[in-house]
Parts: C-alpha cells; sequence; structure tokens
C-alpha cells in the first residue's frame, strides 16, 4: 500500500471544507437566506428609530437592501468555491476567496454581536492560507514572474522627463473628463 501524502490529504480536505460551506453561503444568499430584504425584515425593526437598530440589524439590512450586491458576492463565493474543486484552477479560487473572507471577518469582527459567524470565517480563511503554504513553490514562481524585472533599453534623462511630462498631460485630462462627468451626473445623497 502507497503511503499517504500528508500535505495532499490536507489540501484536499481545505478545498473541499471550503468549497461546502462557501458554496451554501453563496446559495442561501441567492435564495434569500442571508441578510433582510424588504421582504423578509424582523417584526417591529422598520419602525425603529435608526439609533436604536442594532450593528448586526442595521448591518443585515443593509447588505439586504441592494439583490445586485447580493448576487455579485453570492456569484464570487460560489466561482471562488468551484474553483477549489480543479487541481488547474485551486490556486486561483483561492485568490479569489482571500480578499473576501477578509472582508467578511472585518465586517463580523465591527458588525456582529456574536462570535461564531467570525469563528467560521477565521477558520475558512485558514484554510485558504493552508492551500497556499501547501502550492507555495507555485505562487512564489508565480509572484517571482509578476515582478521579475526585465531589461528595458537604457532612456537618457531627457526622454524620461519627455514620458512623464506626457504621463502628467494625460493624468490632468483624466481628471478634468471624470470631474465634468462627475459634476454632470452628481454626487447622489452623499
Amino acid at each position: 500500500m502507497k503511503r499517504f501524502n500528508f500535505k495532499e490529504i490536507l489540501e484536499i480536505t481545505c478545498r473541499l471544507y471550503v468549497f461546502f460551506f462557501l458554496t451554501a453561503y453563496g446559495v442561501g444568499k441567492v435564495i434569500g437566506g442571508q441578510f433582510y430584504t424588504a421582504a423578509r425584515m424582523p417584526d417591529g425593526l422598520e419602525l425603529m428609530p435608526i439609533g436604536q437598530v442594532s450593528d448586526f440589524d442595521l448591518a443585515w439590512v443593509f447588505m439586504g437592501r441592494s439583490f445586485g450586491y447580493i448576487l455579485v458576492i453570492a456569484l464570487a463565493e460560489i466561482l471562488g468555491a468551484v474553483l477549489l474543486l480543479s487541481n488547474k484552477t485551486k490556486l486561483i479560487g483561492t485568490l479569489i476567496l482571500i480578499p473576501i473572507m477578509v472582508n467578511v471577518i472585518v465586517f463580523d469582527i465591527f458588525f456582529l454581536d456574536e462570535y461564531g459567524a467570525l469563528a467560521g470565517a477565521t477558520i475558512y480563511l485558514f484554510m485558504l492560507f493552508a492551500i497556499l503554504v501547501i502550492n507555495k513553490e507555485k505562487m512564489v514562481a508565480v509572484f517571482n514572474d509578476l515582478i521579475k524585472n526585465k531589461k528595458s533599453p537604457k532612456t537618457s534623462s531627457k526622454e524620461k522627463i519627455y514620458k512623464y511630462l506626457i504621463v502628467a498631460a494625460i493624468i490632468v485630462l483624466i481628471f478634468m473628463t471624470d470631474q465634468l462627468i462627475v459634476n454632470f451626473l452628481g454626487y447622489g445623497k452623499g
């Protein structure tokens, strides 16, 4: 009998565990099992003065206010989780899910008054980091490839000055266009 590869078993365990739970959370968001929507609001909450609403209830109402927002988050969770299932895409799924889990953890710390969800999110994040650590050689190779300093032809100081003047002019044009659009469309109610 072949010896077990502990790293491989640990990685598969982490990938499947995170897949099942984040898929469940993503599907739960889509079918309305998470957050308070207009159709699913606790009795009396809409009548309370906003200053008396708990952080949790306020956050849950805010998050549930836009189905589009819920859908984007849910699809990102589901996509990242599904990508964990394949050896070829597991690292992409991991890199999609890590920022989502960091956001969930920060949200849970500041808005939830119980810590079970925070504990779960923290476990998922550690499992995602375990996947990265187990695949550190691949991650280091990708990172090194991204930051590899490719030799570029020598440019004179005069050419550098012209290049940065052009860049500065483009930035000014983009800023002016941005401000025209914002002023035309307005800032909203904020």
